[in-house]
């Protein structure tokens, strides 16, 4: 089965074509600046990817784009949209209503959109993506995956807010998490790196990007994780600023007379490793301004690491231990001295790594030491295929498929 798989931001389309039983990637690519004079399409793979600048006033424009590169000129990767089985979607926010992910009928598509205060940039984009493939391919199934469906499993302790309840009664104010699609993808390659079923092993997932957040996962089942009511809680990461004490906000709002709206702003797009180095919201920007003396820069990388190393110590006493820490994503598999700073000191932990393995680069592999207590290991994420894979697996059991043909 070919799906595919659809990643909608409010100005971004990025979307990779998979062939979920041979595992193989036949197309993948980005619409990029949606509805700016400045975009352009990014199409292919790897030495065959083209850059093209094109007008695109809407997401409408942008997937019709995306459907013609697929399916004419030197990068096409099949030969009409018949050859597209499914589509799946990424959907950042899926609230109370998704554990996991569904078939997209009108109900669905109700729900996204009623949740979309709780991700305003990112569940609208995801409908304008849902409902450009309505348009373009009438009556494909689709399927919608949400980011936050691996931590319904949260026991209220976790999830709950120490705020009135009344507040969660009405509002359904509670922990919500990000970033479930690439834990869960992790958490069961490092079982199967590991050689040891998923419900034996403690875990600790960490996804560092620009976008950071990090899960318990005790015995195959999310406890706990950094983000909470929005993308916005829990670890530094490279523009927001992630836990703070509540009462600033007020007390910046105050001071510099800013609104609701502009000081969610300056948490979300100007904090950071951005606000505090005042350099870039790129890591290796900031670790090269530090090597080079600057004073702000060394602060954003130690308060950086600090972060995350907290959260270890929390969720070892969450679960009373861990077997394995896994990391992801752009700064946790590639970058050498931000593993080393996290890790250093934890060996009364039982936590050791091996600083010749750390540098290392590629693929899944182990950078704990041969004696570590704890295993500590990289694993690359890989979100679209968790997203054409649950596809595959709903469309099936919820249509089925005959000779290459969906039949109800």
């Amino acid at each position: 089965m070919n799906v595919l798989v659809i990643n909608a931001g409010s100005s971004s389309l990025k979307y990779r074509l998979l062939n979920v039983e041979r595992q193989e990637v036949l197309a993948k690519g980005i619409c990029e600046r949606v509805g700016s004079q400045e975009a352009f399409h990014k199409h292919g793979l790897d030495d065959n990817e083209r850059v093209i600048d094109a007008q695109m006033a809407d997401h409408d424009e942008a997937m019709a784009l995306v459907l013609e590169s697929l399916t004419h000129g030197p990068t096409a990767a099949v030969s009409s949209l018949d050859e597209i089985d499914a589509i799946g979607h990424r959907i950042v926010q899926g609230g109370k209503y998704f554990d996991r992910s569904v078939l997209i009928d009108d109900d669905v598509i109700a729900k996204i959109d009623e949740l979309a205060e709780l991700a305003p940039l990112h569940n609208g984009a995801a409908l304008m993506g849902i409902r450009a493939c309505q348009k373009h391919m009438p009556g494909k199934p689709m399927v919608a995956v949400f980011d936050t469906s691996f931590f319904q499993t949260l026991p209220p302790k976790a999830y709950m807010y120490p705020l009135p309840y009344e507040l969660y009664e009405k509002y359904a104010i509670r922990k919500y998490g990000a970033h479930g699609t690439s834990h869960r993808y992790i958490s069961e390659r490092a079982a199967s790196f590991l050689d040891e079923p998923l419900e034996d092993l403690k875990l600790i997932t960490c996804h560092i990007g620009n976008g950071c957040s990090m899960s318990a996962i005790d015995h195959g089942v999310a406890v706990d994780t950094s983000m909470g009511l929005t993308p916005l809680d829990g670890l530094m990461m490279g523009t927001r600023c992630g836990a703070i004490d509540p009462a600033i906000v007020p007390f910046v709002m105050e001071h510099e007379n800013l609104t609701g709206a502009e000081v969610n702003d300056l948490m979300n797009k100007k904090s950071g490793l951005l606000g505090i180095s005042g350099i870039s919201n790129d890591l290796r920007s900031v670790r090269e301004a530090s090597e080079n003396g600057d004073e702000r820069a060394m602060l954003a990388y130690d308060m950086y690491s600090n972060s995350i190393k907290k959260y270890i110590g929390q969720y070892i006493a969450v679960m009373g231990g861990v077997d394995a820490i896994v990391l992801t994503a752009g700064v946790g598999e590639n970058c050498d001295k931000m593993r080393r700073m996290i890790f250093s000191g934890l060996q009364p932990l039982g936590i050791k790594i091996d600083l010749e393995k750390n540098k290392e680069r590629g693929g899944e592999r182990l950078i704990s030491t041969d004696d570590s207590e704890v295993q500590i290991m990289i694993i690359p994420t890989d979100e679209e295929y968790m997203i054409a894979r649950d596809t595959f697996d709903i469309v099936h059991e919820k249509i089925g498929v005959e000779g290459g043909v969906f039949v109800d």
